[in-house]
């Protein structure tokens, strides 16, 4: 599958995974590890971009913290549809575009946002997508975070492709999950991580980083 099917796949997305299914569940444990790391390192003045917004569940969460420069971006029109319905204060407070993260990135200059996180979306970028890993570095002045599927034991090497950091693919209800060693995918840009702030949960490994001049 490429990256226009993958784009297609979310794009009209509905059910599980969709922007309703993840307002339907509201904030979680992630979105509360997001506010405490942002307000550590940068506090609620920062300027944060979620890649991957849907339908702002992490982002209503910040903004009930008193973060008020939301920035997200999602290829499913119907996030932002949902995100009024659901969370109209973020939704009048928050700037949103609807598209890909691979036209997003190229939109912005270095630097241009304090925060750039995701959830469970930059797994999901196919290897020739990961060009997109060198783009968000740019963009991201502070503090980088990812929560996402990553690599163990028993996927190392599963994909033997030396032009990619992809160590599996797994099928997620139609739509391809490639797992990376996400530490060594910042540490291989220059990025320091966290090391504290590494995070288990049931779905993914949370990991925050910061650019080595930080």
């Amino acid at each position: 599958m490429n990256s226009d099917d993958i784009h297609d796949r979310w794009a009209e997305r509905t059910g599980a995974y969709s922007p309703a299914y993840y307002a339907h569940y509201g904030p979680n444990e992630t979105s509360e590890l997001l506010e405490a790391i942002i307000n550590r390192v940068v506090g609620p003045d920062a300027a944060v971009l979620e890649l991957g917004c849907s339908s702002g569940r992490h982002l209503a969460h910040l903004h009930d913290h008193g973060y008020d420069d939301l920035h997200g971006v999602d290829i499913n029109e119907s996030a932002f549809e949902v995100m009024e319905r659901v969370y109209p204060d973020l939704a009048a407070a928050g700037a949103f575009t609807h598209g890909s993260l691979e036209e997003f990135v190229c939109d912005h200059g270095r630097d241009r946002f304090d925060v750039v996180y995701a959830v469970q979306t930059l797994q999901h970028l196919p290897p020739e997508a990961e060009w997109v890993f060198d783009e968000l570095v740019r963009l991201t002045d502070s503090l980088l975070v990812t929560a996402e599927t990553d690599a163990d034991e028993s996927t190392a090497d599963a994909v033997d492709d030396p032009d990619s950091s992809v160590t599996d693919v797994r099928d997620v209800d139609g739509v391809p999950l490639y797992v990376r060693d996400w530490s060594q995918v910042f540490a291989d840009r220059g990025w320091v991580e966290l090391e504290d702030e590494a995070t288990v949960l049931d779905y993914h490994t949370f990991r925050a980083f910061c650019p080595p001049t930080k």
